[in-house]
């Protein structure tokens, strides 16, 4: 009835005709173009879940072809609050929070990363704590304590800016959570720094590059310095378990940083507002799909 699926409400229309509960556009993106001739994958809701340190969502990919098939993929978790590819490292234990209100698109999207940037202290000191624990290197463990240094700049960088367009940055709540294992930090790694951080660092590079707001873009220089620093940690972290690991504890890590860049696809698949794209540098869709791919291409495949 509906002919070659080519739009994507018919996609979503489609995949709530299957059974599935389709994520809001507020949330997440309700899709995720492939190629216009391929149809669209889109993000449906599988439920909460919590363990004690963290609450999840769970979400599956359905992709829809210009047939009208319907395809369903393996379900991933995310941390309450994924919205958007801001710089810094979510810690285990953030509290959902999203900046109040603000009329200016730019004041929000800096007052969300001003959070995300002074929540990364509590995510370095943790990961220098848990490094030591488990008998990483001083190296490692100093490279930790800079970072969550950096992030305090870095907060303060975006705090100034969020409130030159009239937002003010929520304070971040971080639950006291016990120590993990070794398994949950090198998953966490995977996931925080060597896909999301990683592209984190790509995206201020690009800010720097091309942010018209001249403020923006000497911030966006200062943090891409210290943001590829922070991402090689990571990848170093990963270096140093990986003889520790087994085979299936390496394939698990590999999973999850597939899932992530599934997520990241989707939220990058989300047009932001146009005066913020220009001013802040930010990347159009396209350009930040583009990112992801040479990203993958180089490090992640």
């Amino acid at each position: 009835m509906l002919g070659t699926i080519d739009r994507e409400e018919e996609a979503a229309l489609l995949a709530f005709a299957a059974g599935h509960a389709v994520c809001p556009s507020t949330e997440f993106p309700s899709s995720v173009g492939v190629n216009p001739d391929e149809g669209f994958t889109i993000l449906v809701e599988q439920g909460h879940d919590c363990d004690e340190k963290q609450e999840w969502l769970s979400r599956k990919p359905v992709r829809i072809s210009s047939s009208g098939e319907v395809v369903e993929y393996k379900s991933f978790r995310v941390k309450i609050g994924d919205t958007g590819c801001y710089p810094g490292r979510r810690p285990v234990g953030l509290q959902e929070a999203q900046a109040e209100d603000c009329e200016d698109a730019r004041g929000a999207w800096f007052a969300n990363a001003a959070r995300l940037e002074a929540a990364s202290v509590h995510a370095f000191l943790r990961m220098r704590e848990e490094l030591a624990l488990y008998g990483a290197g001083s190296d490692l463990q100093d490279a930790a304590l800079a970072s969550a240094e950096d992030e305090v700049r870095h907060a303060e960088v975006t705090t100034r800016i969020a409130l030159r367009f009239g937002a003010v940055p929520p304070v971040p709540s971080v639950a006291d959570v016990p120590l993990r294992s070794l398994r949950e930090v090198l998953l966490d790694n995977a996931v925080e720094g060597c896909v999301r951080e990683t592209y984190s660092a790509l995206l201020a590079h690009h800010q720097a590059l091309r942010a018209e707001d001249a403020e923006i873009r000497e911030a966006m220089a200062r943090i891409a310095e210290d943001e590829t620093r922070h991402a090689g940690l990571s990848w170093d972290i990963d270096a140093w378990a990986a003889p520790r690991l087994s085979d299936a504890e390496r394939s698990a890590l590999r999973e999850a940083r597939r899932q992530a860049l599934a997520v990241l696809r989707a939220e990058m698949a989300v047009p932001l507002d146009a005066q913020l794209t220009a001013e802040a540098g930010l990347p159009s869709p396209a350009v930040a799909l583009a990112l992801l791919d040479s990203l993958e291409q180089e490090l992640w495949a």
